[in-house]
């Protein structure tokens, strides 16, 4: 039997830095969505977890040879398949 969260994906918070992680769904509505994608976080993509800083802090990225910055609330909702 498929464990739920396999199939749902793991949020992106919850990966370790130095991981690199596929984009498996955005949890969200279209204007989230949107803004995703003209950072160039997409389904499909591959990205690498850079930092996760503590204390409910952001969580540092990198998407297309790219670092940049997103807020752990929407970290959350991104869920992701770990790459090896």
């Amino acid at each position: 039997m498929v464990d739920k969260m396999e199939r749902q994906g793991i949020p992106l918070v919850d990966i370790p830095p130095g991981q690199k992680a596929r984009i498996i769904h955005i949890v969200g509505g279209v204007g989230f969505k949107h803004r995703l994608n003209i950072m160039g976080i997409i389904e499909g993509k591959i990205i690498k977890i850079i930092t996760r800083q503590p204390f409910r802090g952001p969580i540092t990225i990198k998407v297309n040879g790219t670092s940049m910055t997103i807020g752990r609330g929407m970290a959350q909702k991104i869920l992701v398949e770990v790459v090896k």
